[in-house]
């Protein structure tokens, strides 16, 4: 009798980009892809559906709430899934998933600019938020301080990132993802229990904005990048099941998918109460940034916008550890510079200059949500692991599988489109009135 020899264990995929041996070690449990996901997923968007729901009102909105909740926790069950699709290969990185599903060459050129865009992207609006919420924090702890333009502000948030950037790898942020998560439950939990506080403002309107219908249209399509820009985990969810070891009799999808379901149980009592009650409380005259609408009590409001820093602080983390890995395995490979701790430093200090160059210059937090979470965030969390999951599954035509996946890629299309005209508009017309550098 000829015995069969079991399946080899899961590998990182071949890569002709592979440049270090030595990656992080695979010992991550499933509770770390829940605070890495929280944490990359719950930032700077959830402060800003109140004002999304302001501009597509409760029935829209409401739909648009829920759908997208409901697609994008599909997708990110697609993903934890196809990690493993070929036996004994990990796919670690989405543009390495992506060259498997459509080709080396094109699969890095499909995949790769948009999870740039949406890394990238985040770490530009986080470096505006972190430098908007410690302005708001000095103000409400300290009136009697002189008050520092928010260009200051936003730099000296943005210092925090040139020591934290030297930290090697996920594994080494670990603990600021999990304060980061903390945080995000702790002021989402704030910010609607300080609007029933507050209760409805006076003559509270519904209605939509009274704007010309053209500009009104685009406020519409930027809201619907808003609400994607709010689901933007999956640009590193490969990377996030890259760090829990994985075996033919217990793969990684098992407690990925485990913390992700729990990571979209924290994900919906953040959301849904502040976008719902936010909307409630203030109408259509509601902020792009809800907490700023809340002044009382002033110590309450003080702490949420302190814990947003210390959120976006590690949101910033998650985001910017595959683009370090990225630009430096690039620098090895093509330019032949030696891996070590000086490559790390100009590099990552290089980066973090760039996002805070970029969040200085243009800090239009809500139109920067809209205009990124359209052009980078619908594609990556919409329907890009829709089209993947048809490419390598390949389920039977008009099966209930296929009717999904081409349901979500439709209506993935539609926001991209939709939500980026809509935010670079907004960005156009806002920066025509605004003074920079202020």
């Amino acid at each position: 009798m000829v015995s069969s020899s079991p399946p080899p264990a899961p590998k990182e995929v071949p890569s002709d980009e592979k440049w270090a041996e030595d990656g992080p070690p695979r010992e991550a449990k499933w509770w770390y892809s829940t605070f890495h996901t929280v944490t990359a997923m719950v930032g700077a968007g959830v402060l800003s559906l109140p004002y999304a729901m302001a501009y597509l009102g409760w029935g829209p909105g409401t739909a648009v709430m829920i759908l997208s909740w409901c697609i994008t926790l599909h997708t990110m069950w697609q993903m934890i899934q196809l990690h493993e699709c070929v036996p004994g290969v990990r796919f670690d990185r989405y543009k390495d998933l992506g060259k498997h599903a459509f080709g080396p060459k094109l699969g890095a050129w499909i995949v790769l600019p948009q999870q740039l865009i949406v890394q990238v992207g985040c770490d530009i609006v986080y470096m505006v938020t972190g430098g908007k919420c410690l302005k708001k924090f000095m103000e409400i702890a300290c009136t009697n301080c002189t008050t520092i333009r928010q260009s200051y502000w936003i730099c000296i948030f943005g210092a925090i990132h040139f020591f934290l950037s030297q930290l090697p790898n996920f594994n080494s942020v670990s603990g600021v993802s999990l304060a980061a998560a903390v945080m995000s439950l702790s002021y989402s939990t704030i910010a609607w229990v300080g609007c029933i506080g507050k209760g409805r403002v006076p003559n509270v309107s519904y209605a939509y904005k009274k704007t010309s219908p053209a500009d009104s249209m685009f406020r519409v399509f930027n809201a619907l990048g808003q609400v994607s820009f709010a689901y933007a985990g999956h640009a590193v969810v490969l990377e996030i099941q890259a760090t829990i070891p994985s075996t033919p009799e217990k793969p990684s999808k098992v407690p990925m998918w485990k913390g992700a379901v729990w990571a979209y149980f924290v994900n919906a009592l953040c959301y849904f109460p502040v976008a719902f009650i936010g909307y409630w409380a203030f109408g259509q005259d509601v902020d792009d940034n809800v907490l700023v609408g809340l002044e009382r009590p002033s110590w309450l409001i003080a702490a949420a916008n302190l814990m947003v820093v210390v959120h976006v602080i590690g949101s910033y983390q998650v985001y910017a550890m595959p683009v370090f890995d990225l630009m430096e395995q690039k620098m090895v490979k093509t330019w032949n510079f030696p891996p070590g701790v000086m490559l790390r430093f100009f590099v990552r200090t290089a980066y973090v200059a760039f996002t805070l160059f970029l969040g200085v210059t243009f800090p239009f937090f809500g139109d920067l949500l809209g205009f990124f979470g359209g052009f980078g965030f619908a594609p990556t969390s919409y329907f890009l692991p829709c089209i993947m999951w048809l490419k390598i599954k390949k389920p039977r035509r008009f099966s209930m599988s296929w009717l999904i996946n081409w349901a979500c890629i439709f209506i993935g299309v539609f926001i991209m489109i939709a939500s980026t005209v809509g935010g670079l508009r907004n960005i156009v017309a806002d920066s025509s009135t605004y003074e920079f550098y202020s």
